[in-house]
């Protein structure tokens, strides 16, 4: 529901300049697919209006109508209307959030910071309307919903989902406490806004140009032409004249995530790595200077947003914030959170301390006079993942670059919607000339149902990165939801990536993390787009616990090291030669390298959000108590005691999960949905991966259950539908080469 879309995850922002008329506002037209093309800046703020205002003439009439002394309340008078009223601003605001992501812009942010406080009023008053709390409440006590009635299960979750929501939106409150809460709302979603373009601000001031080949050799080609391109493009005009060698440079080293991880794994000089890994790390901070040479500090806001969080949660009767968060979770308690990530990290970190010892001594083997004991005493940040790197190398004598040329763009998307074929009985087809887009490297694609033949959903793919524009990261996110009430059919989903570009007259050739990324989006929108449910607020990825969200994007990640999947996309790009088989050996044999070491980390990451919105008191802090980096080194202390933050680390600066997105006391959902989706691919592996047949059979069953069934039915009973029984973490260790 609009509720929770109106401060969407890592808003970024927009502004007005000239009004266009009504009638011609792109942002108005919402009969079918977003226009791209013709949506401007200025279109913003009067769509907002002219939406604002039928959208408080409609809400007026319809809470008189329901307050009426012979209103008898029953459903369908209720929610379906509900989510018509709402459902022109949620469009437009969501179009309008997505190109804040997408296609950043000074314009862009000055509109959304503008509209985006009217936005959130205007959503406060459903979420904290007694006349609605009133009518849902006495329809709850009437819907009876079965295991066999999906209808009744969907609007029975429906209508629990909203009365959780409008309890943690502030219904209960009266004057000064509504009002104050009101005032945290808006806040929030301002230092969000903020802390968005503070990231993304500070992420594209940083360049290091690179002209002694020296200092880039044996770095991969596909890295080298990269930075040559980025040397080239940052020249404008005269760079466009120019023609890049990416032999012999110059080389443009920016902190874009494609950027940055070549950079840590493979530049072999250390002082180079070290001053773009101390660049990443204080991005945001109190470092860090933009372009127009205001601050882009983010320290203030996240004792801000701490503190806000804290009183929030006070006013609605909760400890803390993180009981607030987990009021609508599947984990019950911090408590539980805590114990699941211990059972993990007692298995990982023994693993973790192996595998840097191990990494040491590549090191210090073939690292020259530098590693040596008496020079280093252990190695630094801006070195495990250069050794880590050629380690992995020796041992399974496969280079990275090695396996790029097999992995070019549109064979993997080739053979992903080949496997989404083979198990879903789902046919996607490339539909570019059906949608406008917001840029050319973006592509649109239509789902057919096999057995019926009748489209069942779209997607737009966004798969390169664009540090100018695009904020970093890889996500999905809802276009346009399925609704009966809105009489929406078909659901269309975003999935956004940072991916290598093409390069030169290469294609987009990805490395294997960039081949499970683009698996892992896939499965959030295969959630979002064969959603059988019809009630918009339980409808795809709509009302899905937090913690459970993550359970079909991390599933997919299993099928990249798939023999059957991985051979109908792995072919050489020029020759068309399949992988050679040893060379998918290795590849499977990678699988658990770093596991533990990769594990620890996540744990960390989870278990310091949970803190800071648990236990630490940002009130003390600013008053020479705890700091939020002292939480953080002490966390490290638990979670990583062998690689401890820098004392100038600023890691939480960038922390957009938990400070600018919905991931605030969520973060642990990573590891808990794991938990789900590695025992949900251990179904395929009980019937055998080679068992076609039974993997298909399987694989409906998952797309009946855990893709269909949306938020219409409680997660865990979900995941008993689909493997008859509830989730075991056996799977996940096994998998990570942890059982032992």
């Amino acid at each position: 529901n609009i509720i929770s879309k109106a401060v969407r995850r890592f808003p970024v922002a927009m502004a007005s300049t000239a009004t266009p008329a009504v009638s011609t506002n792109p942002l108005l037209e919402q009969e079918g697919l977003p226009k791209f093309t013709s949506i401007e800046p200025s279109n913003l703020t009067p769509a907002v209006s002219t939406l604002l205002e039928k959208l408080d003439k409609d809400f007026a009439e319809f809470e008189s109508k329901i307050s009426s002394e012979n209103f008898k309340p029953s459903y369908d008078d209720v929610l379906p209307e509900l989510e018509k009223i709402q459902f022109a601003l949620g469009y437009t605001w969501g179009v309008t959030s997505h190109l804040n992501g997408v296609k950043n812009s000074d314009e862009l942010r000055a509109a959304y910071e503008e509209n985006q406080p009217k936005v959130v009023n205007a959503m406060s008053q459903f979420s904290q309307s007694r006349p609605v709390f009133d009518a849902l409440s006495s329809i709850e006590a009437e819907i009876k919903a079965s295991d066999d009635d999906f209808e009744a299960a969907q609007k029975k979750r429906a209508i629990e989902a909203s009365l959780r929501g409008m309890k943690l939106g502030g219904v209960g409150l009266d004057g000064k406490e509504k009002e104050r809460f009101n005032e945290i709302k808006l806040r929030l979603a301002e230092i969000g806004t903020s802390f968005g373009n503070n990231v993304l601000d500070s992420t594209k001031v940083f360049s290091l140009t690179v002209e002694d080949p020296v200092d880039v050799a044996g770095v991969p080609a596909s890295a080298k032409a990269m930075w040559a391109d980025a040397h080239k493009a940052s020249l404008g005009e005269e760079g466009e004249k120019m023609e890049v060698d990416p032999e012999k440079g110059p080389w443009r080293i920016t902190l874009d995530m494609p950027s940055y991880i070549a950079v840590l794994s493979h530049l072999p000089n250390r002082s180079i790595r070290e001053k773009v890994y101390r660049a990443y790390v204080t991005r945001a901070s109190e470092f860090t200077v933009a372009e127009d040479g205001k601050s882009k500090n983010n320290v203030p806001s996240i004792y801000e947003i701490l503190k806000l969080k804290q009183e929030r949660a006070t006013l609605l009767g909760f400890n803390n914030h993180a009981e607030l968060s987990l009021a609508s979770k599947m984990a019950p308690t911090v408590e539980s959170v805590k114990e699941l990530s211990n059972l993990i990290l007692e298995k990982a970190l023994p693993s973790a301390l192996r595998e840097l010892e191990e990494i040491t001594d590549m090191a210090r083997k073939n690292g020259g006079e530098e590693y040596s004991e008496e020079n280093l005493e252990k190695l630094m940040p801006w070195d495990t993942s250069f050794w880590s790197e050629r380690l992995k190398e020796t041992k399974f004598d496969l280079k990275e670059e090695e396996l790029r040329p097999y992995f070019a763009m549109s064979s993997v998307l080739k053979g992903m919607f080949g496997l989404i074929e083979r198990i879903f009985n789902v046919e996607v087809r490339e539909a570019n000339d059906d949608a406008e887009t917001w840029n050319s490297d973006v592509s649109f694609y239509n789902l057919y149902d096999k057995d019926s033949g009748k489209q069942i959903a779209s997607f737009y793919l966004d798969p390169y990165s664009r540090p100018a524009d695009k904020r970093g990261g890889a996500w999905m996110d809802v276009c346009i939801g399925k609704s009966d009430a809105c009489e929406r059919e078909i659901p269309v989903a975003y999935l956004t990536c940072n991916g290598s570009p093409p390069s030169g007259d290469k294609p987009s050739l990805m490395t294997f993390r960039e081949v499970e990324t683009l698996f892992h989006e896939t499965g959030h929108g295969l959630q979002h787009m064969l959603t059988k449910a019809s009630v918009g607020d339980v409808a795809g990825i709509n009302g899905v616990e937090w913690d459970a969200v993550e359970l079909p994007s991390q599933f997919m990640e299993n099928w990249c090291y798939d023999k059957k999947t991985v051979y109908g996309f792995a072919k050489h790009y020029e020759t068309g030669e399949p992988l050679p088989e040893e060379m998918f050996e290795k590849l499977k044999e990678q699988k658990t390298y770093g596991a533990g070491l990769g594990a620890c980390r996540q744990v960390l990451f989870g278990l310091l959000d949970m803190e800071l919105h648990s236990n630490f008191d940002a009130e003390a802090a600013e008053n020479g108590g705890e700091s939020i980096f002292d939480v953080q080194r002490r966390m490290a202390e638990k979670c990583t005691p062998y690689s401890l933050p820098l004392e100038e680390d600023r890691f939480l600066c960038t922390f957009s999960h938990i400070f600018a997105g919905g991931y605030s006391a969520g973060y642990y959902s990573y590891k808990w949905a794991e938990v789900m989706s590695a025992d949900a691919f251990g179904a395929f592996e009980d019937v055998g991966l080679d068992n076609e047949e039974k993997v298909q059979e399987v694989g409906r069953r998952f797309r009946d259950t855990v893709l269909s069934l949306g938020g219409g039915v409680e997660p865990m009973e979900v995941f008993k539908r689909f493997r008859g029984r509830e989730p075991n973490p056996e799977a996940l260790l096994r998998h990570n080469g942890l059982s032992e």
